[in-house]
């Protein structure tokens, strides 16, 4: 099965054009190898995807005959991501989420009301 369709397939990505559009841009790799779209995976391939600052990786037990449910994936892969990099993971995700200033983005349905007030005044 090709790399872009299996990554679909394994719920990675929501469209297999975003799977073939992060092959292109080199996130992907089998076996440490940078990939064309149309690579293919078999049994035994370590996948790994680039999730900055680290590569996640995993290796493909089975391919799905076509796009399989969330609960069926676990069935397909396994993680091999180190214990290590998952931290550096969820600390980059922490540091991410406190950056985020209050009034930014969308506004909150007190803010909301607040302009809602304002706008009537």
């Amino acid at each position: 099965m090709r790399i872009d369709k299996f990554l679909w397939c394994t719920r990675f990505f929501k469209t297999r054009s975003l799977a073939t559009d992060a092959v292109k841009r080199e996130q992907v790799r089998i076996n440490e190898r940078t990939v064309k779209a149309a690579a293919e995976v078999k049994p035994g391939d370590v996948i790994a995807l680039r999730e900055p600052p680290v590569w996640r990786s995993w290796e493909v037990v089975a391919i799905p005959a076509s796009r399989v449910g969330a609960r069926l994936v676990p069935e397909l892969i396994a993680e091999r991501t180190s214990f290590d990099d998952l931290e550096k993971l969820e600390l980059s995700r922490l540091a991410r989420s406190k950056q985020r200033h209050p009034g930014e983005g969308r506004p909150t349905k007190r803010d909301r009301r607040d302009l809602d007030r304002f706008a009537r005044d």
